[in-house]
């Protein structure tokens, strides 16, 4: 329902949304922290999975070539979907990982309050999402906050990848 709404209110950027993973918090040491490290986990997958699609790009000379151009396509996105994926994951927005992140690292005074905007987070994302970017526009103002920073970062993320996979 989520991916649809934000199609037909021309989002610049599509989403699903699902349970978050259960997690058992007795088998943490240490819960605030762990679960920091808990969070980390999609990010880095997804990370993990771009490279592994940027890697790939060096075995493309020994794909046959009727085959080469249709792989080299789903290996870019492959790359570009697990980089944005990580980026937007990593939002200090809960229920977001980059909002648990942020509650594991921050101070108490800081933390508490990030944390009780979770049961809002989904409203807060589709607010700088789709509304925050149609106010502007009927004033004349860009403040498709969320879409710039994703931008923004998945370029620096990109080009550090291919540089360091070797495809720059």
């Amino acid at each position: 329902m989520l991916p649809a709404i934000l199609l037909l209110s021309h989002s610049p950027f599509l989403f699903g949304y699902a349970k978050p993973v259960p997690v058992n918090f007795r088998a943490l040491r240490n819960p605030r922290l762990d679960m920091v490290w808990v969070a980390l986990a999609g990010p880095a997958t997804n990370i993990a999975l771009a490279l592994l699609a940027a890697l790939a790009f060096h075995v493309l000379v020994f794909a046959p070539a009727s085959t080469a151009q249709w792989l080299a396509d789903n290996l870019k996105n492959a790359f570009v979907i697990n980089i944005v994926l990580a980026i937007f994951n990593m939002l200090p927005i809960p229920p977001l990982d980059g909002g648990r992140v942020a509650v594991g690292l921050l101070p108490n005074i800081l933390a508490v309050p990030l944390s009780r905007l979770e049961p809002y987070g989904m409203l807060i994302l589709i607010g700088t999402l789709i509304v925050l970017p149609m106010v502007g526009n009927q004033f004349g103002l860009n403040l498709d906050i969320i879409s710039t920073i994703l931008r923004t970062a998945t370029g620096y993320v990109i080009r550090l990848l291919l540089f360091v996979t070797g495809n720059s």
